[in-house]
């Protein structure tokens, strides 16, 4: 196998998650464009990216645009837009990507790489998403905690082509590296994804309906026994799916988060705060959807995810 050479970088859908990552790729200098809304491309197009990191803080020089062109070039492409949003996304950008494009799914859910490959035969890979950051206005980012990324094969027809993945994702996983992202490759990915689909699912909700961040949330002892009851029923999904994950995985998991991103609210809480729609639909809404399908109960998932919606369906 060739070795990987990425000249050019683009980011489709550069909010908090992507201007993150992006930024990061920037700064270690690589050539990157920022597909963004509006008022985030003018800001960055004037005065760069502002990054207020743990470790540094910056304006950094990467390109913006509001403009599909730019993904024409792109020899890898960061997939951040919101999972609602996933195939419309990648059937209006289908036409404008290079054949052999690598597309790296950086999104909640545990489904998106496989709607996305419906659509397109580009090479597509997810990317677990471990950062606590936010936008704190056009063209300026606030990190919060964490920054690094989880990377791995897809299903695979054979071995050879198993082998083949793993060998370009571990120079990808070199190459991000050396931008300050950490990015282990798991030969079981999928596994990965069910890690954070619990994570979210067992904070996400909570921290949108309190509008509070993981810190304070873990403070109330009824809210832990919540999330433990949220995190089990994802855990009796995950094993109908032969995902194996313990419960003492799980616990470790969610304690983690509320350790390492304390004064983080979850992406589904900005979202109602700036009165968005929400990925609800693809976090606790899977959950209940499959526990109905599988004749598995899922009260607690359904009674978040029910509040949420309702704030969501009111909150236009």
């Amino acid at each position: 196998m060739q070795e990987l050479t990425l000249k050019k970088i683009v980011v489709m859908g550069a909010g908090a998650v992507g201007c993150y990552f992006g930024g990061m790729l920037s700064r270690a200098g690589h050539d990157v464009t920022l597909i963004a809304r509006p008022e985030h491309v003018n800001a960055i197009n004037v005065q760069g990216l502002h990054m207020d990191c743990m470790t540094f803080q910056e304006f950094v020089a990467v390109r913006a645009s509001t403009e599909l062109e730019a993904l024409r070039h792109a020899d890898l492409i960061l997939f951040c837009v919101k999972s609602p949003d996933t195939l419309a996304t990648i059937e209006l950008v289908s036409p404008y990507l290079k054949s052999d494009a690598i597309i790296l799914s950086l999104q909640n859910g545990v489904d998106n790489c496989e709607r996305i490959r419906s659509v397109v035969d580009n090479p597509v890979f997810p990317a677990v998403v471990y950062v606590a950051t936010m936008m704190a206005g056009p063209g300026r980012l606030k990190h919060n905690g964490r920054g690094e990324l989880v990377i791995g094969p897809w299903e695979s027809t054979s071995a050879e082509v198993q082998a083949n993945q793993l060998v370009l994702l571990g120079q990808l996983s070199e190459v991000l590296a050396k931008a300050s992202i950490p990015c282990p490759v798991s030969k079981d990915v999928r596994r990965e994804l069910w890690f954070k689909f619990l994570v979210n699912c067992s904070y996400n909700a909570i921290s949108a309906i309190g509008q509070i961040e993981y810190g304070k949330m873990v403070s109330v002892e009824a809210v832990k026994e919540l999330i433990d009851t949220l995190a089990d029923e994802v855990l009796a999904i995950a094993h109908h799916e032969q995902i194996n994950i313990t419960k003492a995985e799980a616990t470790q998991a969610n304690e983690m988060i509320a350790r390492t991103m304390v004064t983080q609210r979850s992406s589904t809480a900005q979202d109602i705060a700036r009165k968005k729609s929400t990925e609800i639909d693809f976090l606790n809404g899977l959950v209940v959807r499959k526990g109905r399908a599988y004749g598995i109960p899922t009260p607690a998932n359904l009674s978040v995810y029910a509040l949420v919606k309702m704030m969501e369906n009111f909150n236009q």
